[in-house]
């Protein structure tokens, strides 16, 4: 009896995921989704207006007001943009991608995807935006997505080590080069051939490796590879999942899955630049009726916040690409509690000096790769900890980057005393020396040494090492890399130990 109902309940879930995805067209767009999304979208120029129709029926009259955008000197790369926008007479200003979320005004949530300004030395197809600047509503109040119809598409814990979100730009490789690479999706950096990728949504599988769905191989963003799957859930929307090491043999074109299936081990495979992580991406037909990245950033955010309900997240993130002599600005106001109750934001810099306050304006005087401690903490005691990264550049060799490292450890979720944790670590653009770990507990260093990157995707890239922890507590782990003229890469991670 107990057999017979479950094999019903089974049932009934399939029945329930080919419903919902069989309204799907052939190729997405072409038709109304079967999950309508709750999300509106426009693209306007700069005095141009128009009125949005909210999932709820509700209309707002909007306009684009401004657009500002600041440039760096050593790659004219676009590191910030300020949109100007009016909702109902009220205006707002918005920054967009770099770790913000949709912001609050009159009958709606807005954020704002992408500007014009990164079409100009980026890549124009990433986004499919032909006017000044994209624009997203939401209903006040209501949730991004449909809830328990999205889910964090990792298995490990929020800024558990580096991430490369919208509109950040890559700056890697050997050589400072003119054209930029303005990252779209999101770079979830994780352990390679350890981390878990699971599906994001309920969905079919249009692609895995080379192999794609008939119907799905023409108009349509899916740009295949061998280390690349596809799916495509009830909103039309297409998701895209790179890098991985080794992709589930279940995951095949044309089969059904639901969210939380293992889509595969995370990797460093095909354009990884030699790093191990996740590159997740939504795709969708935008505005400008091409295919373009929907944003995801604010998305996983509230996934993540749905599923493991954190009190207090430290955030120090966007990188910060400078020449020696020169200063920028570390933030640490994009960091979450629960109850908004933050009462200290304290800063401990690579020359053991320190600060406090959520904006802190630094001077770098030597070249290097820094990673500088944020700590925050709420009125109940509870502490986090986010690590902002600093690549400063030689003003010598302006044409090449500094060295620099990744590092990654897993487990990241429910540590506990006494089991073990496997540490990985890559240095970049440097070949000589080793990688000094200190795991922040008192324990004496240790040494290993990576391969530098000089094949990036060699299989034995990363150096790994095992770390036990004997007490419960929050522990900052460093490790470091000397060039042999002197100039050091830093990273830091944040490891939980529970009792």
């Amino acid at each position: 009896m107990l057999k017979h109902s479950l094999r019903s309940v089974i049932c009934c879930l399939l029945i329930a995921l080919c419903c919902s995805l069989s309204a799907l067209p052939a190729r997405a767009g072409e038709e109304k989704p079967a999950l309508d999304p709750i999300v509106r979208v426009v693209d306007l120029n700069v005095g141009e207006a128009t009125t949005v129709t909210l999932s709820n029926g509700e209309q707002v009259k909007v306009k684009l007001r401004d657009l500002k955008e600041t440039r760096d000197p050593i790659r004219n790369a676009v590191r910030s943009a300020i949109v100007t926008v009016e909702v109902d007479g009220e205006t707002i200003e918005l920054e967009p991608g770099m770790y913000n979320l949709p912001q609050s005004i009159g009958k709606v949530q807005v954020d704002c995807s992408i500007t014009s300004g990164y079409n100009s030395n980026g890549t124009p197809s990433f986004w499919g935006l032909d006017k000044d600047a994209r624009l997203r509503f939401w209903p006040n109040g209501s949730p991004l997505l449909k809830p328990g119809s999205f889910i964090y598409p990792v298995e490990q814990r929020w800024f558990a080590t580096r991430t490369w979100y919208d509109n950040e730009p890559v700056d890697g490789g050997t050589k400072i080069l003119p054209k930029i690479y303005y990252h779209s999706g999101l770079d979830i950096g994780g352990a390679e051939k350890l981390t878990r990728v699971i599906a994001a949504t309920d969905a079919i599988v249009v692609s895995s490796g080379t192999d794609v769905l008939d119907g799905h191989k023409k108009d349509t963003p899916i740009a295949q590879r061998y280390d690349v799957v596809y799916l495509l859930d009830a909103r039309g929307w297409y998701y895209r999942y790179s890098h991985l090491h080794k992709i589930n043999d279940r995951i095949r074109p044309g089969r059904l899955i639901k969210q939380g299936e293992e889509i595969g081990i995370l990797g460093k495979r095909g354009a990884s630049g030699g790093w191990s992580h996740l590159h997740f991406e939504i795709k969708s037909r935008q505005p400008s009726g091409k295919w373009g990245t929907q944003a995801g950033y604010a998305f996983i955010w509230e996934a993540y916040r749905s599923q493991y309900h954190p009190a207090l997240v430290a955030n120090s993130r966007r990188k910060h690409f400078i020449t020696a002599g020169d200063s920028t600005v570390l933030k640490g106001t994009q960091s979450y509690s629960a109850d908004d109750s933050i009462v200290s934001y304290e800063w401990t810099f690579s020359d053991g000096t320190t600060a406090k306050g959520p904006v802190i304006k630094r001077t770098y005087p030597h070249p290097g790769s820094y990673s500088e401690i944020l700590k925050v903490t709420d009125k109940a005691g509870n502490v986090d900890f986010d690590f902002a990264e600093i690549q400063v550049l030689d003003p010598n060799h302006p044409e090449e980057y500094v060295p620099r490292l990744h590092a990654s450890y897993w487990p990241s979720l429910k540590n506990k005393v006494g089991e073990p944790i496997t540490f990985k670590v890559r240095s970049f653009n440097n070949t000589f020396g080793t990688e000094i770990w200190d795991f922040g507990d008192g324990s004496p260093t240790v040494k290993v040494k990576s391969d530098g990157n000089v094949k990036p995707l060699n299989e034995d890239g990363y150096a790994i090492t095992k770390h036990t922890y004997q007490k419960p507590g929050d522990y900052l782990v460093k490790v470091e890399r000397s060039r042999e003229d002197g100039v050091k890469a830093e990273t830091r991670l944040h490891v939980r130990v529970e009792p």
